[in-house]
């Protein structure tokens, strides 16, 4: 399993907290942004910085997204772009409902 993490929009508090679980878990952590992310130095954090746009960050977790990830973005609807698209999503407000997707691209559940 890892934790992908629309970092555009998410906010620094939601970021320092996945760091600190991604350390006591020893989860990988990858935070997708158009713009440059600061993280603390960790085998488990890593950074890709994609090109300006729409959904650009959202474009990139989609392709390197794998069954069983944790997917964290505020974009709703989410509708992953992928034919083999299974992941937890969940967004940074603390009374969002995780969300998991189907193989058809679609969220599921409520």
């Amino acid at each position: 399993m890892q934790i992908w993490v629309d970092a555009d929009a998410c906010p620094q508090a939601i970021k320092e907290l996945l760091f600190r679980a991604a350390a006591r878990a020893q989860v990988v952590t990858t935070l997708v942004a158009n713009t440059l992310v600061r993280t603390p130095s960790s085998p488990f954090i890593r950074t890709i910085r994609v090109p300006k746009g729409f959904d650009g960050a959202d474009h990139r977790i989609v392709q390197e997204m794998q069954p069983g990830d944790l997917v964290v973005t505020a974009d709703i609807p989410w509708p992953p772009r992928s034919s083999n698209a299974e992941a937890t999503r969940s967004t940074p407000a603390a009374s969002s409902t995780p969300r998991t997707t189907s193989g058809s691209g679609w969220p599921s559940g409520t």
